[in-house]
């Protein structure tokens, strides 16, 4: 992208931010702490819904709840024709067992507070604008991202039949500085597999689990050093993680639970040959096919990193260690998945990696990040774009 280019889309950004409520960026972080002050598991989500909705509805948006359990959509016509496009956030914040060195609470400390508020945001700053926007747009407010089954059931409810998106997009909190915008052309998140494994006695089970914990690539998350490192190489072209397998094996008596996030998808059926010649004769199953990985769109995510506004990074690698049921929408759709930059200055990355108990994003992001995606999605709208 040219600098002109590049200058003209970062000064249209400007006139989102001009007019209504949400002009002002306390708006949306008084929204944040709301959020973040009632944390909703999985498929209980009923208070996060009816804000959301609340507001959509203010905006003037055509507003639809109950989807897919407590999910809300909210869909706003542009005055000129052009392509729908969707824009995904949760609602669900992370129970204690899924927390890293978190608290016995259920807490957002995964960012979907942040990602729901900017998804509010976008959707305000879009609805102001729409006498001189093209397209129209899709807000998903998805239910169950942690447990993987709120976008299998949004769909399940017919979002899609209903909307009829060409594409999908959203964005999820990281450890870069606010301002920074990271895109993965052809990466995202892996998805995860399991397995159990049936010995013949404890001591074989306990055996089998040291043997199939080898199979590792990817060491186990316990330390800053180790995030800064992970951070740093997702920015490596061909680095050490283009291909990883990240690997739990756990004895329980005479079974092995086997849990697994590798790199890249198709590596799964490799993976699952090898846990069965270690396993033996002893009896290896599979609750299912392995749960996708969420992959970008190439070509959007490449007109993402000509065309989002500030410091955009270009990963070149997936992350081992999260998982995300947006890859169900990008199985049925191409679209781009984000990484909004939410760092503190000086602060510990534990801070803004998401899932570790001390999570606490610098919220100077939610602006940057409605400013981005208000632009990135106007963009997208356009009927002239030939892709």
């Amino acid at each position: 992208m040219s600098i002109s280019r590049r200058a003209v889309l970062g000064a249209a950004l400007i006139p989102f931010l001009g007019h209504g409520r949400s002009a002002d960026p306390g708006d949306l972080i008084a929204l944040r702490r709301d959020l973040h002050a009632h944390p909703e598991l999985a498929g209980q989500e009923v208070y996060t819904a009816g804000v959301v909705a609340q507001r959509l509805r203010a905006a003037g948006l055509d507003v639809a709840t109950g989807i897919g359990g407590h999910g809300v959509v909210g869909v706003l016509h542009g005055a000129r024709s052009g392509r729908t496009v969707a824009y995904r956030a949760e609602l669900d914040a992370v129970p204690p067992e899924a927390q890293i060195n978190g608290g016995p609470d259920t807490a957002h400390v995964c960012g979907h507070d942040i990602h729901t508020t900017v998804g509010v945001g976008v959707a305000e700053a879009l609805a102001r604008r729409r006498r001189v926007l093209a397209g129209t747009f899709v807000f998903v407010f998805q239910p169950g991202e942690e447990a993987l089954t709120g976008a299998t059931a949004m769909i399940a409810d017919h979002l899609l039949d209903r909307t009829r998106p060409a594409e999908i997009h959203a964005l999820h909190c990281m450890a870069y500085p606010v301002g920074t915008l990271a895109v993965l052309p052809g990466y995202g998140l892996p998805g995860q597999d399991h397995a159990t494994i049936t010995a013949a006695d404890p001591e074989t089970a306990r055996a089998l689990a040291d043997a199939v914990n080898a199979l590792g690539t990817v060491a186990a998350l316990r330390s800053p050093d180790q995030i800064k490192q992970l951070v740093l190489d997702l920015r490596i072209e061909h680095g050490p993680l283009a291909q990883f397998v990240y690997m739990t094996a756990a004895a329980t008596g005479s079974q092995v639970r086997v849990a697994y996030r590798c790199w890249p998808q198709r590596r799964y059926t490799a993976v699952r040959q090898q846990i069965e010649r270690l396993a033996g004769a002893a009896a290896v199953t599979y609750p299912g096919a392995p749960f996708p990985a969420v992959v970008n769109d190439e070509r959007l995510a490449l007109d993402a990193a000509r065309s989002l506004p500030g410091d955009v990074l270009r990963l070149h690698a997936s992350v081992p260690f999260n998982g995300d049921d947006f890859a169900v929408f990008l199985d049925r759709l191409p679209g781009t998945y984000s990484f909004l930059g939410v760092q503190r200055p000086r602060a510990s990355i534990e801070t803004s990696y998401p899932h570790f108990g001390g999570f606490d994003p610098d919220e100077r992001a939610i602006a940057h990040g409605v400013r981005a995606m208000s632009a990135w999605l106007a963009h997208r709208g356009r009927a002239d774009l030939s892709g």
